[in-house]
């Protein structure tokens, strides 16, 4: 593999350093410097080599754009799991014995009666919007029970108190 397509592969592996070239602001020394303890591909590199590529490739990217999402977002408090596995009646398409669910993240279901809060935007909303929401998320210190998105709808179930700074950002997301 040249080094060229390692310094490639080793930013495709790790998404922060792919917005930081797509946004223009990446240290291209220190990134270099990073690659060339992390990737065994690049292990003894010369910076400068590194480097060179990092530039190649960031004229290769297209222009960072923070993914934007067109939602009506609203809290629901007192939410947790109320399930877990899939009845024969909830994979028939009869819901009777999960009435009670708001969502289901994989074979969880989430309803009331828990002490978490959901953050829901129902509207235009992407895989891109929910990630960059978690990256936010994670950034503010706020800790995700669940999260999913599907359709046109998003959901992020977080600790009760974090709701109104979940709340904020997921806003500000979509």
């Amino acid at each position: 593999m040249s080094l060229a397509a390692a310094t490639r592969d080793a930013v495709r592996a790790r998404p922060f350093l792919a917005d930081a070239l797509r946004a223009g602001v990446l240290n291209y020394a220190a990134a270099a410097r990073l690659l060339g303890e992390e990737v065994d591909d690049l292990d003894g590199a010369d910076e400068d080599t590194v480097t060179a590529a990092l530039r190649r490739f960031r004229d290769e990217l297209e222009a960072y754009e923070r993914p934007r999402g067109d939602a009506r977002v609203s809290m629901h408090s007192g939410v947790g799991a109320v399930a877990e596995g899939r009845s024969e009646d909830v994979s028939s398409g009869d819901t009777s014995a999960g009435d009670d669910a708001l969502f289901a993240v994989g074979e969880t279901r989430y309803g009331s009666g828990g002490s978490e809060t959901a953050i829901l935007a129902s509207g235009r909303v992407s895989p891109a919007v929910l990630a960059e929401t978690l990256g936010r998320l994670r950034t503010g210190d706020v800790g995700v029970e669940a999260a999913a998105v599907a359709g046109d709808a998003m959901v992020v179930v977080v600790g009760r108190r974090d709701g109104p700074d979940a709340l904020r950002i997921v806003e500000d997301c979509v």
